[in-house]
């Protein structure tokens, strides 16, 4: 597994016209580092102040199986309490059913782009 070395360079700030952005970047992760980035992203997360995160999760070329899409239902529950925004990219390779029960079940807005610019920019707009 790769995740270890690198989980700072998958799950990190990014400064955007003056706003920082959480990257959860799960591009070409296997299950298994999908889960250990999510638990990873759990605790970030519930470090910052209620209502204040603008988050950019990448799913490109993820593999997402059903442990690891429920662990997302479940990450995605704990951490709207912290989130302002949150847009996704990448989610080519999720099954579609699986986004739907993302909104559904967490209860939030999760709008998908082509690109990381076109996310970060709808992040930062006001």
């Amino acid at each position: 597994m790769t995740t270890g070395g690198n989980s700072n360079e998958r799950l990190r700030f990014v400064k955007h016209k003056g706003h920082a952005i959480y990257v959860i970047d799960f591009t070409h992760c296997a299950a298994k580092e999908l889960l250990v980035l999510l638990d990873l992203v759990r605790a970030d997360i519930s470090r910052h102040a209620p209502g204040s995160l603008l988050t950019l999760s990448d799913f490109t070329g993820a593999e997402v199986d059903k442990n690891v899409a429920t662990r997302i239902k479940e990450v995605l529950v704990l951490d709207r309490p912290y989130v302002k925004r949150s847009a996704w990219v990448g989610t080519e390779s999720l099954p579609h059913v699986f986004y739907e029960h993302f909104k559904s079940f967490s209860q939030r807005e999760l709008p998908v782009f082509n690109t990381r610019e076109e996310a970060m920019d709808w992040l930062v707009q006001e």
